[in-house]
C-alpha cells in the first residue's frame, strides 16, 4: 500500500490525463517501477498508462530505451543527459503522449562526493515539445528518497499535461 500523499497525487494525475486524453509512460531506474505502479494503483489508470520501462542497469537503459552507452560512460548513469535520453527513449518506444524518467542514488550505499545519496535527475518530455530536466537532492534513507522521487515525478507529469 502506498502512502496517502502518493495515492492522492497519482489519483490527480489519472484524472488530469483522462480528461485531457493523454497517455503516460515512465523510464525508471532508482524507483524500480514504483512511479508507474503508483499510477496503476488507481482505478481508471488503464485509459492513461501505456507502459513503464524499468531500466535499472545500464544495459537495460541501452537495450530497452536506446540510451547510448557512450553517453552513460561519459556522464554516468546518474546525470541530466541520461535522464533526458531516458525520457525521450521511453516516449519514442511507446504510444504515450508524455514520458517521465528518473535516475539517481537512493542509497544507503553508492553515493560519492560528486553524486551523493539522494541525488536524482528527472527527465520529462511531451510529444512535440522540448524535454525538461530537473536535478533533486532528496534527504533521508532509501525509502524516503524513493518516495520523494515518486512525488516529484508525478508533479512533472502534471507539468507536462499543461
Amino acid at each position: 500500500m502506498l502512502p496517502p500523499d502518493i495515492t492522492d497525487r497519482a489519483t490527480q494525475i489519472i484524472t488530469l490525463y483522462s480528461k485531457a486524453g493523454l497517455m503516460a509512460t515512465t523510464a525508471e531506474s532508482c524507483t524500480g517501477g514504483m512511479i508507474i505502479g503508483s499510477l496503476t494503483e488507481i482505478s481508471g489508470s488503464s485509459s492513461v498508462v501505456d507502459r513503464g520501462f524499468v531500466t535499472y542497469s545500464n544495459e537495460a537503459k541501452n537495450e530497452m530505451i536506446g540510451v547510448d552507452m557512450a553517453m552513460i560512460i561519459e556522464h554516468g548513469a546518474v546525470s541530466a543527459e541520461v535522464a533526458q535520453a531516458m525520457a525521450e527513449g521511453a516516449l519514442a518506444r511507446s504510444r504515450a503522449d508524455a514520458s517521465v524518467s528518473v535516475t539517481g542514488v537512493a542509497g544507503p550505499g553508492g553515493g560519492t562526493a560528486e553524486k551523493p545519496v539522494g541525488l536524482v535527475f528527472m527527465g520529462g518530455v511531451r510529444k512535440g515539445r522540448d524535454s525538461i530536466v530537473q536535478k533533486h537532492n532528496f534527504p533521508g534513507d532509501r525509502s524516503a528518497v524513493r518516495q520523494a522521487t515518486i512525488l516529484a515525478a508525478l508533479a512533472m507529469f502534471e507539468t507536462l499535461a499543461s
